[in-house]
C-alpha cells in the first residue's frame, strides 16, 4: 500500500467505509473519530457483553474489595471498568488499581476510579503480570475480575509467584448477527475495512462472514489482537504499533483506500446515517449489575 500524498484530500481518510465492530458509546466515540477525518463509519456491533451467570460471587468480591481485603485490583477492560461502575463498587484508599493500558486507565480515571500502574511496555495480561511482580515481591492479596473467556494468563502468573489471588468472572462476551446487508457490503468489497479489535472479534468476523473481499483490509489493533486473528485464519493486513483505538485509527489513516471491485460497484448506494446500523442494540452496560447499589 503507498502512502497518501500532499495532492489529496486534507481528511486522511476520505472514500473509506469503515466497519466499528462495537456499538455503545464506544462505538460511537470511534464513529466520531472516523468521520472526522472524512470516513464513513458503519457501526455494526459484532460482540457485547452480558451479565455474569455467577452475579453472587462477583458481588461477595466487590463487598470484600469495599472492604480492604484486597491490597491489588488488576483490571484488564474497559469493559470491566462498566462493571465496576454499574455497581457503584467502591474501591478503598488501601487497594492499588491496575490497569492493563492506557484505554483501560482512561476508562477508570473517567468514573473516579484511581489509577496507580500501567504495564511500560507490554500493554496485556502477561505485561502486567511481570510487571506486578517485580513491583511486589512479598504475597499481596488480589483481586482479579475478567471476562468468561479470558484465559487465566494473568492470575496463573501471579499465583507462580505466590501471590494470593481471587479471579472472578465479571461479564460473559456474546456474539450479535448482524444485518444482511452488512454481510453483503463486506462480501462485495463495499466495506473498505474491518476494525479488528480484540479476538472476540476476531473470531465473529471469521465466523459471520464466509467471504470477505480481497479489497478490504483486516485491522488489527496491535500485535496482540493481530496474532490472536490470524490463529483463527484472518488475513490481517494492517496492525497498529500501539493497542489503542487512536493508533488504529491513525496507521489506516497512512494507507490509499482501496480501489473498488466491480462487485462493490454494482452494490446500490446505501443511505449514510453515519452509517449506524440500528437493528443491533448494544446491551446497556449500566445494567449488568443485578444491584446497582452492591459494594
Amino acid at each position: 500500500m503507498s502512502n497518501k500524498n500532499p495532492s489529496k484530500p486534507s481528511k486522511p481518510l476520505t472514500g473509506w467505509r469503515v466497519l466499528v465492530p462495537r456499538g455503545g458509546p464506544w462505538g460511537d466515540s470511534v464513529a466520531a473519530t472516523l468521520r472526522s477525518k472524512g470516513a464513513v463509519p458503519v457501526v455494526a456491533p459484532l460482540i457485547n457483553f452480558a451479565s455474569t451467570d455467577d452475579t453472587d460471587t462477583l458481588e461477595q468480591s466487590l463487598r470484600d474489595l469495599a472492604a480492604g481485603e484486597f491490597d491489588w485490583l488488576t483490571v484488564t477492560s474497559a469493559t470491566t471498568v462498566d462493571v465496576l461502575y454499574s455497581y457503584q463498587a467502591t474501591i478503598p484508599p488501601s487497594t492499588k488499581v491496575a490497569a492493563v493500558g492506557e484505554t483501560t486507565a482512561a476508562a477508570l480515571k473517567a468514573v473516579g476510579y484511581p489509577v496507580d500502574l500501567v504495564p511500560d511496555r507490554d500493554n496485556s495480561a502477561a505485561g502486567m503480570a511481570r510487571q506486578l511482580n517485580d513491583l511486589e515481591p512479598s504475597p499481596r492479596r488480589i483481586l482479579s475480575l475478567r471476562s468468561e473467556i479470558a484465559k487465566p494468563v494473568l492470575s496463573t502468573s501471579l499465583r507462580k509467584a505466590g501471590h494470593d489471588v481471587r479471579s472472578v468472572i465479571a461479564y460473559r462476551t456474546v456474539g450479535v448477527p448482524v444485518t444482511d446487508k452488512v454481510v453483503r457490503d463486506v462480501t462485495s468489497g463495499r466495506i473498505n475495512a474491518i476494525l479488528v479489535t480484540s479476538g472476540s472479534v476476531a473470531e465473529q468476523v471469521r465466523e459471520q462472514f464466509a467471504t470477505i473481499a480481497d479489497t478490504t483490509l483486516l485491522a488489527a489493533i496491535g500485535p496482540r489482537t493481530a496474532r490472536d486473528a490470524e490463529r483463527v485464519g484472518l488475513p490481517i493486513r494492517v496492525v497498529a504499533p500501539a493497542q489503542t483505538i487512536d493508533s488504529l485509527i491513525e496507521t489506516l489513516s497512512g494507507i490509499e483506500v482501496p480501489e473498488p471491485s466491480a462487485e462493490a460497484l454494482a452494490v446500490p448506494p446505501t443511505e449514510e446515517v453515519a452509517v449506524t446500523v440500528q437493528e443491533t442494540q448494544s446491551l446497556p452496560i449500566a445494567h449488568l449489575g443485578k444491584a446497582r447499589g452492591a459494594r
